[in-house]
């Protein structure tokens, strides 16, 4: 029984949030002859939900049947000094749990570190060290690269700076790097990082695991968890989007698209989601009179399925200039979209393009609201056979990202490191 740690400070179980990765790829491995444990904050990034830790620096619960534990961290809000103070207690208070847990079970064969915040992998990096055990780091997004692009650090700062050398110095100590997007690898060889450009960073520990859904699960609540909304079951053609409503998500686009498209009364948008600009949009809508397009606000991650089930096109809705999408995507929405065999519009030309690749939807090239109305108004007037030919391929393509298949890709890097680490200490 090999012993896996996985250091995520935003894990969530089905219970406490939407961010289950690393909760599927735990129940995965723990059907393959690995022990899994998954060390996450206490307090929930995404609901300010809390699990009491009983006056601990952590605390361990297995009633959802996979062993988390829960790091005791300060609670924060927004983006702020707060927030910063949550990451560090997050990293400080790994090392006591940490060795708790060793106390109670014994030291794990292999640790992962998985950024969005890069301390994971440094905490990772570290206490395997103490543990003399490899530590695979695994990143979601590019960082520092995330916060440069955003404009709240200048890259030639002296903190850009820091930052950048910190980056390199967890790739540099790290056994083995999980990109979750394909492209995310070309970001070493840009900076020049890797051996055969005079570097320290062997490519050849380089992996890429996408992020995926758990069809199983998927299907089953698509039958189990019917969502009542009589704009779900007529006849209208439903273009629909689902998550956040925030500014990066740039959902003005997806109304503008409306404004175009308000002529054909057989289209309608649905737009389920919250976020901070929900109240703003919702007061567009009735002003200028649109009722093509709804916002149909928060709904429980469980109803998702059946309201894809029941679209005729989803919609990738992102800024084309807030992020570098050369890169790919690494989205959860993007394989519930696939899962749910209906064709996908992306607002943003991506690099290493699922949706090409697999030919299920269309990665739009100009980015604006008349091209995505454009669009829509196609694949509604597409031949059915056409329309169906892309339905098939993103049911089919889901296939390579569900759990079962990327936990394979998993198992595998972790038995690649372990092998390589044995074969180093003899």
């Amino acid at each position: 029984m090999r012993k896996i740690w996985i250091f995520n400070h935003y894990a969530c179980t089905p219970k406490t949030g939407p961010l289950l990765r690393h909760y599927y790829f735990a129940k995965e491995m723990n059907k393959r002859n690995y022990e899994v444990r998954v060390f996450a904050a206490n307090e929930v990034h995404y609901n300010n939900n809390s699990i009491d830790t009983m006056g601990g620096k952590y605390v361990e619960k297995n009633d959802e049947g996979q062993p988390f534990v829960f790091v005791k961290t300060t609670k924060y809000k927004g983006n702020g000094i707060s927030r910063v103070r949550n990451m560090l207690s997050y990293f400080f208070n790994l090392f006591p749990a940490t060795a708790g847990i060793a106390k109670d079970y014994g030291k794990p064969d292999v640790i992962i570190g998985s950024s969005v915040h890069p301390l994971a992998c440094v905490a990772g990096i570290q206490i395997a060290k103490r543990f003399k055990i490899p530590c695979i780091i695994e990143i979601r997004d590019l960082w520092p690269e995330a916060v440069f692009s955003f404009g709240k650090v200048k890259e030639n700062s002296i903190l850009g700076k820091l930052l950048t050398a910190g980056e390199k110095w967890i790739y540099k100590h790290s056994d083995a790097i999980i990109f979750t997007k394909e492209g995310d690898i070309d970001h070493i060889k840009e900076m020049k990082w890797d051996t055969d450009q005079g570097g320290e960073i062997d490519l050849s520990k380089c992996f890429y695991i996408n992020n995926g859904v758990d069809t199983e699960t998927f299907n089953q609540n698509k039958e189990t968890n019917q969502y009542n909304d009589t704009d779900l079951i007529d006849d209208s053609f439903k273009v629909i989007y689902t998550g956040s409503v925030r500014p990066v998500n740039n959902i003005d686009n997806i109304i503008d698209a409306a404004v175009f498209l308000k002529d054909n009364p057989d289209i309608k948008i649905l737009i389920f989601g919250t976020g901070s600009d929900l109240d703003r949009l919702e007061q567009r809508i009735r002003d200028e009179g649109l009722s093509n397009v709804k916002i149909k606000g928060f709904v429980e991650k469980k109803y998702i399925p059946y309201i894809l089930s029941k679209s005729s096109v989803n919609i990738l809705n992102y800024s084309q200039h807030q992020y570098n999408w050369t890169r790919g995507n690494s989205s959860n929405k993007l394989f519930e979209y696939m899962a749910s065999g209906k064709p996908i519009i992306s607002t943003v030309k991506m690099g290493y393009c699922i949706l090409e690749k697999y030919k299920c939807g269309y990665s739009l090239k100009d980015s604006t609201p008349q091209e995505l109305a454009n669009k829509i108004l196609e694949i509604k007037n597409l031949p059915e056979q056409r329309y169906k030919f892309l339905c098939k391929n993103a049911k089919e393509g889901s296939t390579n990202f569900d759990y079962k298949a990327l936990t394979d890709q998993l198992g595998y890097v972790v038995d690649t490191v372990m092998k390589r680490n044995n074969k180093e200490r003899r």
